[in-house]
């Protein structure tokens, strides 16, 4: 078991890392917590009520102070305001886990955590109720103009006439993102006695919460048939502008608009355009592109959009709930009591053979490396693996495999405990078939996403380690190359015409952004180069490849950095 849950599988795996080990070993030491940001004081009393726990609570301090003392505690805890940085985890000393009161976890670099084996928690859970109420107020408000009819009021004048609003019941609600924060919404809403739809690529079902909820997997299709839509998805490549002028134009005429998940994945600039042309009857936005928004920004003067500075999980209970759940998941960490809320669990060494390891290793890459490319969403996941050492290894290989695949689709924090039941929860059906086949001359990994709608769009790779212990991608969707998976890669599939590989170079060059490696393979009067650079693309590069005649699709992708020979290759 991985510090008491039970890893579906007969055989024990016990935990390789040392630092770890001692802790287990070691329960009745002290452990040393330090409150990095301001908790709720219902934490900091639960923390000092532990056995065995001492508390430092400094909220404050700069980078340079926290990289001075992080290495002396066994955990530290943190909300937004802190950045933990590369420079602050350089020297971790004993520190073992950081924890997040809150979801996000865009304030601490996971990759650079993962790498000094330190494991990352949050408290995703916790603050659900609450987000999901503040986005049921914003739609209430919209619907009513509460905040101009209030702001009329307070400025002397009587104007209830203007304020002719909108009753909920019977008005169909569009939920995007079928997450517990999108259920706790869809949930109130069908109290309301609204019709709830959903868009949810991954939530592969007709329907939901026991047949209240028809789903869609096109959100082009959800579009002409919801009077109001709401937002509870993760931003990533397949949500950024996904509410932008073409699907607002699809969408009928007057739709309300509440975004409450993350900025950016309304086009605030076309939203603008639709309401002031009357296809957007309004707007209630919690998130913002840029936070917080410029004080000339249009969306703050508009009389048909409601503004709140991000006020999802601000709530007093909310608050609370996450602090007590981050102090309570650290301490059962530390005790070697469970895992509970992890972020990254999936980089904790387990005690498998170097060969094992170094094909864990690369399922996660290989994963990774694919998983933008699945817009279609998951219906059968496959992975196939060949050859008796990867047999042994497969259920590490399988739900590695699965953390890479859906981490940036679902809002769920995914990790070798849950990927398998969230993946089970979202009726995602996962074959993992082994074989002890020696025909291939050794041992091969295959990774295949099938969706459930259009079996054209399945996704495909395949990968290998040779005796240099280093990862290799041999194939993906029948194009065959050799390529080491690690750092930036772009993926650009493009009809095979003369002259495109100089196009490509040229856009890259005059980016000043240097190609390192570069497989190209053909098929079917097409062609897929993988590149690998030494820094990320800007994205107006991308762009215009994306734009240029002859060029199909462009994906960019972040993959941890390729390990020395000398390295022990990570679990993931």
């Amino acid at each position: 078991c991985l510090h008491g849950f039970a890893i579906e599988s007969s055989r024990n795996m016990t935990l390789a890392d040392t630092k770890q080990s001692k802790i287990i070993n070691q329960r009745s030491a002290i452990l040393r917590i330090l409150a990095a940001d301001e908790l709720d004081p219902a934490a900091l009393d639960f923390i000092n009520q532990q056995p065995n726990v001492e508390l430092t609570n400094k909220p404050g301090l700069r980078e340079e102070q926290l990289a001075e003392i992080v290495g002396n505690y066994d955990a530290m805890i943190v909300r937004s305001s802190v950045q933990v940085t590369a420079k602050i985890l350089d020297h971790p000393g004993r520190l073992q886990v950081i924890a997040r009161a809150g979801v996000g976890v865009d304030n601490i670099d996971i990759d650079i955590a993962t790498a000094k084996g330190i494991l990352v928690v949050n408290s995703a859970e916790a603050s659900t109720l609450s987000a999901a109420e503040h986005g049921f107020a914003l739609l209430l408000a919209l619907s009513r103009h509460i905040t101009a009819a209030s702001s009329s009021m307070t400025e002397g004048r009587w104007e209830r006439s203007q304020f002719k609003g909108h009753q909920l019941a019977g008005k169909t609600l569009g939920v995007v993102g079928m997450g517990r924060i999108g259920q706790a919404v869809a949930l109130r809403a069908c109290a309301f006695d609204m019709k709830v739809l959903a868009y949810d690529p991954f939530y592969n079902a007709p329907t939901a919460l026991d047949g209240k909820v028809r789903m869609f997997n096109d959100f082009r299709e959800l579009l002409p048939q919801v009077d109001i839509l709401t937002f509870h998805v993760p931003l990533n490549d397949q949500t950024r502008g996904m509410l932008n002028a073409e699907s607002l134009a699809q969408s009928r005429r007057g739709i309300l608009i509440v975004n409450v998940a993350r900025g950016g994945i309304v086009d605030e600039q076309a939203l603008l355009e639709a309401i002031n042309a009357g296809q957007c009857g309004g707007a209630a936005i919690d998130v913002f592109e840029t936070e917080p928004p410029p004080t000339d920004s249009p969306l703050r003067k508009h009389p048909k959009i409601l503004l709140t500075p991000h006020l999802g999980a601000n709530t007093i209970e909310a608050q609370q709930a996450v602090s007590i759940d981050a102090a309570r998941s650290t301490i059962a960490y530390l005790r070697g009591e469970g895992i509970h809320g992890a972020v990254n669990a999936t980089g904790l060494q387990l005690d498998l053979d170097p060969v094992q390891q170094c094909f864990v290793d690369l399922a996660s890459r290989m994963a990774e490396l694919i998983s933008p490319m699945v817009t279609q969403g998951f219906g059968t996941v496959t992975i196939e693996l060949t050859g008796r050492p990867l047999i042994a290894a497969s259920n590490m290989i399988e739900r590695t495999a699965l953390v890479g695949l859906l981490r940036s689709h679902l809002d769920t924090p995914l990790n070798l405990v849950n990927a398998r039941h969230i993946a089970s929860q979202r009726n995602i059906t996962i074959r993992t078939i082994t074989a002890d086949d020696d025909r291939l001359a050794g041992e091969q990994i295959s990774i295949e996403i099938s969706p459930s709608a259009d079996q054209a769009a399945r996704q495909r790779i395949v990968g290998r380690v040779y005796h240099d212990m280093r990862p290799r991608v041999i194939d993906i969707n029948g194009y065959h190359m050799d390529m080491v998976p690690a750092g930036f890669m772009v993926l650009l599939q493009n009809h095979d015409l003369p002259g495109m590989v100089g196009i490509v170079g040229t856009e890259f060059g005059q980016a000043k952004i240097n190609i390192a490696d570069m497989a190209i393979s053909r098929r079917d009067q097409t062609a897929l180069m993988l590149l690998k650079v030494d820094q990320p693309p800007p994205n107006a590069l991308l762009v215009r490849l994306k734009h240029r005649p002859g060029i199909l699709n462009t994906v960019l992708v972040k993959l941890p950095a390729e390990l020395s020979r000398s390295q022990s290759p990570p679990n993931h």
